[in-house]
């Protein structure tokens, strides 16, 4: 679905081994592909994800913008299972997660709005709208979008600590808070990647009705045990496969074009001032405790 794998590398980083790295080609287009929870099935949950080490690993490897996935569950009453959403706001609830480069150093005051990189996240919607199957809702009129996987260009994720899903009580409050959207991935990710100025965008395929959103019973041994309805599956399923392809789009749309936002320049404050150069290994202190 990706393409052909042309090599698999795991970098060494200051805060231990990356994930396995893959570089495919596709269309004579190259790109990098990390899982972050496993090779062959989800191996590691979200809170010990080494994410330091996923992004200098990144970094490292000349990646300069991160098309990242996630599979949050539904707060808003205007998504559905089988939803795609490109996030544009952040709510960080989690707790234990190492989540800066700069442990005990007087750097890392970033601004965090916008806290995805517009650029790429208008390169994912021109992607969306020029490929087919695809619809947006409220521009495709009524009933046009029917069996279409749908984009909504917007929305707030909030990220937990997990690995436990979330009460009910935790759910009311979320959604007071303004969330659209839980899951457990993107905190400190792209934090992390703001700080090592690469540009960085979640695509979200929604996969099951956070706790107490919709009155559903309990289903031993299933998925979620009951919080996706048996008829949402597949389009889950259609949501997460189409996935890949709108990130290539994007990608190849945006290869040679000039990074003029303000993730490509989050540390250039501290570059004038001379606190830091051009290599981005001087910056990161090293790490102490557990990394992640």
């Amino acid at each position: 679905m990706l393409g052909r794998r042309l090599s698999t590398r795991r970098v060494r980083t200051p805060f231990g081994l990356s994930n396995p790295v893959h570089l495919f080609e596709k269309d004579g287009f190259r790109f990098l592909f990390l899982s972050r929870h496993g090779e062959r099935a989800y191996e590691k949950t979200a809170p010990f994800v080494n994410y330091r080490a996923n992004i200098y690993a990144a970094k490292a490897l000349g990646v300069q913008r991160i098309v990242s996935w996630t599979g949050p569950g539904i707060i808003s009453g205007s998504f559905r299972p089988g939803d795609l959403a490109l996030p544009d706001d952040l709510l960080d609830f989690t707790r234990g997660r190492p989540s800066t480069f700069f442990e005990g150093k007087g750097i890392g005051f970033i601004r965090q709005s916008p806290v995805f990189c517009d650029t790429l996240r208008a390169a994912l919607r021109s992607a969306w709208g020029s490929g087919p199957g695809r619809s947006v809702p409220g521009r495709s009129g009524p009933g046009r979008g029917a069996g279409r996987t749908r984009l909504h260009e917007k929305g707030t994720y909030a990220c937990t600590e997990g690995p436990r899903l979330e009460t009910p009580a935790e759910i009311r409050f979320l959604a007071q808070a303004g969330a659209d959207m839980v899951g457990m991935t993107l905190c400190p990710e792209a934090f992390l990647a703001r700080e090592l100025e690469i540009c960085y965008a979640p695509v979200a395929y929604l996969t099951n009705y956070a706790e107490g959103v919709k009155p559903l019973p309990y289903r031993r041994g299933t998925l979620f045990e009951g919080m996706l309805p048996e008829e949402g599956t597949a389009l889950v399923e259609r949501a997460k496969n189409a996935i890949p392809p709108l990130a290539i789009d994007a990608a190849r749309s945006l290869e040679r074009a000039e990074r003029d936002c303000p993730c490509a320049v989050s540390m250039e404050r501290y570059r004038r001032r001379g606190v830091i150069g051009d290599d981005f290994r001087r910056w990161v202190a090293p790490p102490r405790g557990r990394n992640g």
